[in-house]
């Protein structure tokens, strides 16, 4: 079975920065992977070059074992879901409008039937026929996440799912992308969180100054050498009854 995403050596630049230097991600059917690293270590570009929303200057994105730069629009929205890092919306529309524009090439009626279901998942079901911008950020930040489960494509990217959202709610965006993964999709999501990151994936993906530094289960990937060495951290990931807990605190700056 193909990856339902493979990028292999990618090089993006941004301007004049250099934005990724030859990472490589894969995400597999029914698998849950994390991208995680410090700010500006690349993580969104890597997901919007896997998507075909940023050009490569070298390396290949697929989606499914076909070329992303070969793909139309529509078929590059019937293999991956995105929910962007950006919250904003343009136009006060009922909540499950928005949320139907996750299932847009349905017909109308089943567009609006995948959007209320997806609705229900996140308990927004009473807030349906509510204008999007008469919402709290939190719950704006909801009804677009039932957009990206209305999907129901093969490959679910979420660039920071739990931003705007309160503890409870964050646990919950994170166990319904478990649910996917468990209904043979695949997930990838960014995430600044490094024990949600750990309790929510089975694999993180480790970037740092564009390039792939850690690939593997959370207690590999985010191992004491590269807590210290990628995020300033002396620690460790701890079991609990509960998923693990990092133990850290910042290293010392060290003076050159």
């Amino acid at each position: 079975m193909n990856p339902a995403l493979e990028v292999t050596g990618a090089r993006v630049r941004l301007g004049q920065v250099e934005a990724l230097r030859g990472a490589s991600l894969t995400v597999r059917p029914g698998e849950v992977v994390g991208l995680v690293g410090p700010n500006g270590a690349g993580k969104t570009t890597l997901l919007r070059a896997a998507l075909g929303l940023v050009r490569l200057e070298a390396g290949s994105a697929r989606l499914g074992g076909r070329e992303v730069a070969a793909l139309a629009d529509l078929q590059r929205a019937a293999l991956a879901a995105y929910l962007p890092q950006e919250r904003r919306v343009g136009w006060n529309l009922p909540a499950w409008r928005i949320a139907s524009l996750g299932a847009a090439s349905r017909p109308p009626a089943r567009a609006r039937e995948a959007a209320m279901q997806a609705l229900a998942r996140v308990g927004m079901t009473d807030q349906a026929h509510r204008g999007v911008l008469d919402l709290s950020g939190g719950e704006r930040a909801r009804v677009l996440f039932a957009r990206l489960l209305a999907a129901g494509a093969p490959l679910l990217a979420a660039d920071e799912p739990a931003a705007g959202l309160d503890p409870d709610a964050q646990l919950l965006a994170l166990e319904l992308l478990r649910e996917e993964a468990q209904a043979g999709r695949a997930v990838v999501a960014t995430l600044h969180d490094l024990a949600l990151a750990a309790r929510a994936c089975d694999r993180l993906v480790v970037i740092a100054g564009g390039a792939t530094v850690a690939d593997g289960p959370p207690w590999q990937a985010l191992s004491p050498g590269v807590l210290a060495e990628v995020f300033g951290l002396e620690g460790e990931l701890i079991a609990t009854e509960r998923g693990p807990v990092l133990a850290s605190r910042r290293l010392p700056h060290r003076v050159a």
